[in-house]
């Protein structure tokens, strides 16, 4: 049992992070927000495939005055993604949405004054969002290349500017590209300040190297109690996002979702073709929510132990034949040609 970091409790439209509260699911989307049929489309598919909390960029005020319009539409927390602009950030606040997402450092006093005002008006929390590739300039001096270090320093100068202003209803992120700087950020923070984390590794790259980056930097840092939202940052469609987040809390067993589905690697001792149906099941069961856990297992040496741990599994029996097991129990003996169609049976009825 991971035990989890003491955090604040944050409020973000119905739902609650930080403290014992769920691990919470978040992605970005990437349409136009002005449209607002693309955006809330996207989102609903989002919000089908797991997401929890979403957030939308907000670069103009023509994106700014259609948030009341999208929030009306979706089930989602809405947040907004603003930088430098006051203007866009007191707009998407009247605009009813759920949180925001700034620098405080960025903004004069007076607007950041304005804005933290308007946020205790409306019980609005916020994020302050360190990028390493947005690093203050003074904090960056001469330097080539932002530290950890920095990271925290920039964290805590804009940490205090809200406590200065009595605000306290924060979130915080500290995203580097890689997972050196990521982790050691996360960790030398968390000893400092008890503000919920928000979790990511930012412009982690594509598909396949982005969810390895991804699933090793939120993997140790949630492994050590740290975390109270994640986002997996891909070039890609945020759906799968979406995806191997709840992958990343499932394997940790901090949450539990759809469907788990352990398969052997397959060998010269296989009896079935463990990569086709391990294929087949992973399509057929990608809209199940239940969480449901399946053993494809290519012979008896490791599948008769795995089989009896999962729900429903498939193992490689010799001659022809494989055995379909439910909740540790052999049910059938089938022949390898209707593995899948007496499987498929099965799970309609789990």
């Amino acid at each position: 049992m991971i035990k989890r970091r003491g955090t604040k409790i944050v409020k973000i439209g119905n739902l609650k992070i930080g403290g014992d509260f769920p691990i919470l699911v978040q992605s970005m989307t990437n349409t136009s927000t002005w449209d607002v049929e693309k955006t809330v489309k996207q989102i609903e598919k989002l919000e089908k495939a797991g997401c929890e909390i979403i957030r939308v960029g907000v670069p103009d005020l023509k994106s700014a005055r259609v948030l009341s319009k999208i929030k009306k539409k979706i089930r989602l927390p809405l947040v907004a993604d603003i930088h430098f602009s006051a203007d866009l950030a007191l707009e998407s606040i009247n605009q009813g949405v759920d949180k925001i997402r700034i620098n405080p450092g960025n903004f004069p006093k007076k607007d950041l004054a304005k804005i933290v005002e308007l946020c205790k008006e409306n019980k609005i929390p916020i994020r302050i969002g360190i990028n390493s590739g947005s690093l203050q300039k003074d904090i960056l001096g001469k330097h080539k290349r932002v530290t950890a270090e920095m990271m925290v320093k920039s964290a805590l100068r804009n940490i205090r500017l809200m406590e200065k202003l009595k605000f306290y209803d924060l979130v915080i992120s500290l995203k580097a590209p890689d997972v050196e700087r990521t982790v050691k950020a996360y960790q030398m923070l968390a000893k400092k300040v008890d503000y919920p984390f928000h979790l990511g590794v930012t412009e982690a790259g594509g598909e396949f190297s982005g969810t390895i980056k991804s699933a090793i930097a939120l993997g140790v840092l949630l492994s050590e109690g740290i975390g109270d939202t994640i986002r997996v940052s891909l070039t890609e469609n945020p759906i799968e996002e979406v995806k191997v987040g709840w992958e990343i809390l499932k394997s940790l067993g901090l949450r539990k979702r759809g469907v788990k589905i352990v398969s052997c690697p397959t060998c010269a001792r296989s009896e079935i073709d463990v990569i086709k149906i391990a294929k087949e099941i992973e399509k057929e069961t990608r809209d199940i929510k239940k969480p449901l856990k399946i053993a494809v297992m290519g012979c008896l040496v490791n599948g008769l132990g795995e089989g009896r741990e999962a729900n429903l599994a498939i193992v490689g029996a010799g001659n022809n034949l494989a055995l379909i097991m439910r909740d540790g129990k052999i049910i059938q003996k089938v022949k390898k040609e209707n593995i899948l169609r007496v499987f498929k049976k099965e799970l309609k009825v789990s």
